[in-house]
């Protein structure tokens, strides 16, 4: 969000942290579905045209039947977006090997969606993957700079460029892998890019909005940013303020 705030400021912006049921990472694809749906229903519900489901499990596991069944049936007129796409599309232009690594939570690595989406692109890459479920608790528990969390970082990225040592591009595939780069990039050989999603995801949004008049023109624009979570909202501003770069103030939703 701060990206897509960043480039497009003139929307309005409605944010839903599910902080009470996260994170998504490791939960089977049925229930990252439910969650999910219940999500993007209460954002429709408060007159939202069009969701971007930042999160990449959701974007994996949930986003193709919401698209492919629930809008039609139920939103003909709403849009539901996801990160992988957009990324997967970029993904190929950053690498000079042909070797590219994908970071990112169990649930996204073992549903295969990058595999499948950056084959579409970029069909002669090599793609390797690394699950490195352990990065999101530590950034939710506050232990970033933690000497445990340089273990777990170095373990996964050992792992990663073991399996193909050809890789320059590492994806963070993750919402929450950007609070811990500085900490990915003490490990890393300088020559590998670290790629974020942010502005790859801003830049696709922008694009999408000039494509589809027919969306932009009901998404309201004052510059206007109202921040929920399920979970506890002195929490939430704690940590939110840190991803978001400002001091934030979150609302408590309510999803059942």
């Amino acid at each position: 969000m701060k990206e897509i705030v960043k480039l497009l400021p003139q929307y309005d912006y409605l944010y839903l942290g599910d902080n009470e049921r996260a994170p998504y990472g490791s939960r089977d694809f049925e229930t990252v579905y439910q969650y999910t749906w219940q999500a993007v229903k209460w954002f429709f519900e408060q007159g939202c045209p069009l969701v971007i489901l930042a999160c990449n499990t959701a974007s994996a596991k949930a986003l193709r039947t919401i698209q492919q069944k629930k809008l039609p049936e139920n939103y003909p007129n709403r849009r539901v977006l996801g990160v992988i796409r957009p990324s997967s599309e970029e993904i190929g232009k950053f690498t000079s090997s042909g070797h590219v690594g994908i970071l990112g939570t169990t649930g996204t690595v073992q549903s295969g969606s990058y595999l499948l989406e950056i084959k579409k692109f970029f069909p002669n890459l090599v793609v390797s993957q690394e699950a490195c479920p352990m990065w999101v608790p530590l950034v939710e528990s506050g232990e970033a700079d933690s000497e445990g969390t340089g273990y777990f970082i170095k373990e996964n990225l050992d792992n990663i460029l073991a399996a193909d040592p050809e890789i320059d591009t590492l994806l963070l595939a993750c919402t929450h892998y950007p609070l811990l780069q500085h900490r990915i990039r003490a490990y890393l050989p300088k020559q590998i890019n670290l790629v974020s999603q942010g502005k790859i995801i801003a830049n696709s949004l922008a694009d999408y909005l000039m494509r589809h008049p027919e969306v932009e023109t009901e998404c309201t624009k004052t510059g206007k940013m109202i921040f929920y979570t399920t979970g506890d909202t002195a929490d939430f501003d704690a940590h939110g303020s840190l991803f978001f770069g400002q001091t934030i103030r979150s609302e408590k939703a309510h999803l059942l």
